[in-house]
């Protein structure tokens, strides 16, 4: 471990303080962070108080909490001993995720390339991609094991994000050669009609989402590159009408807003060599009213089929201002029948 050993007096099970003490004071000062902002946000997360004496950290706090935020220091001083820089999504993930089980190790040699001591890591151009929660973690994992993976759960919860960053992994990996994503371009309130400009101008706005996620991955003149030689393409779900998509990541985004029957078609375009992921969120349906949504049609007819898995998330993996996540679940509780 690259933490000096705790003493007898500083158990975190038996006693009020644990001094961890850091052999390089360099990669502390980083660990603390600016104004030692990094120790605050521990401490208002777990619930102690960290003081720094020299080259050590005393922990002072109830056992439990204590324990925690003593293994969410050592795994942040690990991150930094790897050469890798601490920022708010890191002490984010190592607390929500912090001391649990590994789990089981993925079986293919593709996922074990981005499964390393229990922890999921997603490779990009720009970016090196790791779950923050438990859900979000055995959706990565889901991704990879299962030709066809629904993500269902509230905004905010990384689905969609998730989702084209392993696409993107895997298109630059070789294990695709087209990256798809759609989304129906259903009105929330407004008249699309009533937009100026031409068919993309009209639907590009629906599109954002997916184009603020591919300008996360890969750099903006590649990224311009790949979308002008149609080896990534966004469009609408109207759009994938008659096509088999081969060799191909497929994501179909905000699902809950396809019919039944635009769900069918979708569903039936996957070809041979292709992956496809769709996400939802089954409290935001924008349908006319009295219309089926196609997700909880999907979700009904095919749970259970081998080859298709489903992940749930909930407002405890919102990773999102924490705010958006008491929003959630306020609205969930005043669902009829809540």
């Amino acid at each position: 471990m690259a933490i000096g050993a705790l003493t007898p007096a500083q158990d975190p099970t038996t006693h009020h303080e644990v001094l961890i003490e850091f052999p390089d004071n360099r990669l502390l000062i980083d660990l603390c962070g600016q104004f030692d902002r990094n120790l605050a946000d521990i401490e208002n997360r777990t619930g102690v108080q960290i003081v720094r004496r020299g080259n050590q950290l005393a922990v002072m706090g109830e056992p439990g909490a204590q324990k925690q935020a003593v293994e969410v220091l050592e795994a942040l001083y690990d991150r930094l001993e790897s050469g890798r820089e601490i920022a708010s999504e890191d002490i984010d993930r190592e607390i929500r995720m912090g001391g649990g089980e590994p789990g089981p190790a993925p079986s293919s040699g593709e996922q074990l390339e981005m499964f390393k001591g229990g922890k999921v890591e997603i490779k990009t151009r720009r970016k090196l991609v790791e779950p923050r929660t438990d859900a979000q973690k055995a959706y990565v994992l889901s991704l990879y094991e299962n030709e066809l993976a629904f993500g269902i759960g509230p905004a905010g919860t990384g689905k969609t994000y998730l989702a084209v960053a392993v696409g993107v992994s895997m298109f630059i990996g070789g294990h695709v050669d087209r990256i798809i994503l759609s989304r129906p371009a259903v009105e929330a309130g407004e008249k699309l009609g009533y937009l100026p400009g031409d068919m993309k101008e009209k639907v590009d706005p629906y599109m954002q989402p997916l184009y603020d996620a591919l300008n996360d991955f890969l750099p903006g003149k590649q990224l311009a590159k790949l979308i002008e030689e149609k080896r990534i393409e966004i469009a609408p779900l109207a759009f994938m009408r008659g096509r088999t998509l081969s060799n191909a990541f497929v994501v179909l985004d905000e699902a809950q807003n396809a019919t039944a029957m635009q769900m069918k078609m979708f569903l039936t375009r996957l070809g041979e060599g292709s992956r496809m992921v769709i996400t939802g969120d089954r409290s935001q349906v924008d349908l006319p009213r009295g219309m089926p949504s196609g997700l909880a049609d999907a979700e009904r007819l095919l749970k259970g089929i081998s080859g298709i898995g489903f992940n749930y998330f909930t407002a405890r993996d919102v990773v999102r201002h924490p705010l958006v996540a008491a929003i959630i679940e306020a609205y969930d509780a005043d669902r009829p029948g809540a």
